[in-house]
């Protein structure tokens, strides 16, 4: 088979599958829009924690979870999520919500999208665990 044809294949096939999953919705942005569905993201990564209570912020992408073993962010990565526990993190105001630090390599920290009130609640929540 000639090389251009088969980049062309390859090309159009790689083209084809990303535009279908486009289509069939595979490459929307997961949000937390309930409490279930942080239940649920957080039980894939720890699922022995028994869930007390959750907040979520104000544009649906993480969400503080309060648990048995102590308070844990989940938050949102293009179609999937991520959770880590907070004990230890340092948590700093900034001008949109919180930024918190995880002193983890693999998930160095991030910034939360909190109003005045959700940020007052989530700093109190957070100050517990150091």
């Amino acid at each position: 088979m000639p090389l251009p044809l088969l980049l062309a294949l390859v090309i159009g096939g790689i083209a084809a599958i990303a535009i279908l999953l486009h289509l069939l919705g595979c490459s929307r942005r997961l949000h937390f829009a309930d409490d279930a569905t942080i239940r649920r993201e957080w039980a894939r990564h720890f699922p022995d924690d028994t869930i007390s209570v959750t907040h979520v912020s104000d544009d649906g992408l993480s969400a503080l979870v309060e648990t048995d073993h102590g308070p844990g962010l989940v938050w949102v990565m293009g179609a999937d999520s991520t959770a880590h526990r907070l004990a230890g993190a340092t948590v700093t105001e900034t001008a949109r919500g919180l930024r918190i630090d995880l002193h983890d390599f693999g998930a160095p920290g991030l910034t939360v999208s909190l109003a005045p009130d959700a940020r007052a609640l989530w700093r109190q929540k957070l100050d517990r665990t150091r």
